[in-house]
This record gives C-alpha cells, sequence and structure tokens, in this order.
C-alpha cells in the first residue's frame, strides 16, 4: 500500500549552469521532496526506464504532449520519474525533444522504495525498477494514484492503461 504522504528523500539532479563554459556545464544539486511538492500542485508519473520502447514511445511523449493541459488545471508541474540516474535522464530527455516535463532521476530508487513501488527486473536485466504508476499530489500529499495493474517482481512487461496522460487528465478535469 503505498503511503499517504510523499517520501522524504534527496534527489541528485544536474542542472545546466552557463558560468561553467565548455561543452559540459552542467552541476550537480540536490532536491529534496519538500522541494519537488511542498506547497506545490504536482503530477508525477514513474516508469520502469529511460529508453524501453513503451516509456519512451508512449508514456513520456503522451505527458510531454499533454503539458499545457496539465498547467490549465493548475498543475505546477509534470514530473517523470525513473529508476536512472541523473546522466541517462538528461540525454533521454534530450534524445526525445522533452522540454515542459521535469526529469527527476531517482538513481539510487530511494524514492520508489519508500514509495513500495521497487520491483526486480532480473529476467531482462534491467535490476530493480519502479513498477509504472501516476499520482497527483498536493503539497506533499498523494491525492491519487493510478498503478498499472499487476505488480510484481518479474513482469514480461508492464502495461499503461491507466498511468497515461489521458487518464490523469480525465481525473483532474472531474474534480
Amino acid at each position: 500500500m503505498p503511503p499517504a504522504t510523499v517520501p522524504d528523500v534527496t534527489f541528485h539532479t544536474r542542472v545546466r549552469n552557463d558560468a561553467l563554459g565548455g561543452p559540459n556545464p552542467f552541476e550537480w544539486k540536490d532536491l529534496t521532496s519538500t522541494e519537488v511538492f511542498g506547497g506545490r500542485n504536482v503530477v508525477l508519473f514513474a516508469l520502469p526506464g529511460a529508453f524501453t520502447p513503451a516509456c519512451s514511445d508512449d508514456h513520456l511523449p503522451g505527458y510531454e504532449q499533454h503539458a499545457d493541459d496539465f498547467a490549465a488545471l493548475g498543475i505546477d508541474q509534470v514530473v517523470c520519474l525513473s529508476v536512472n540516474d541523473a546522466f541517462v535522464m538528461f540525454q533521454w530527455a534530450r534524445s526525445k525533444g522533452i522540454e515542459k516535463v521535469f526529469m527527476l532521476p531517482d538513481g539510487n530508487a530511494d524514492f520508489t522504495r519508500q514509495m513500495g513501488m521497487l520491483v526486480k527486473r532480473g529476467r531482462q536485466g534491467m535490476g530493480m525498477r519502479s513498477w509504472r504508476y501516476a499520482m497527483h499530489v498536493e503539497d506533499g500529499r498523494i491525492a491519487k494514484m493510478f498503478v498499472e495493474p499487476g505488480f510484481r517482481d518479474d513482469p514480461p512487461g508492464v502495461g499503461l492503461t491507466v498511468s497515461d496522460a489521458g487518464t490523469m487528465l480525465d481525473y483532474l478535469r472531474s474534480r
């Protein structure tokens, strides 16, 4: 059972700092759960991995395509979370032309573990990963979660039936 509030963790991110110059002007920036969710209205969707087919072809692009719709409904930020490091998340967003969705790396799986959403994906050589889900978070409180069915270790795959952007938009419009 997921918690009532988001876990208190620190995310290790990379941010651009043009003052550094050179071809890679990025520096480490730690973000806490309070900084991401505190006092804000956030939609977070979590997925098994960057560059994987359903995540890359449907899940992430769907939220990017509807980012303005979420903003019009009062969402301060749409966040994509994956158990990947900041470098992978940056390159994945870059390869997909993502500009509106905030890419949040959970490289150590601290957030995912405390959410109760960490699963083994050893059969596919993916290690520990997030289950696919989406949630609406108001000031750190989880208002609604959409968890893909079949939660278990080593599934043959994880469908995209209830954690998609359309389902979240329908929920937000019905409130």
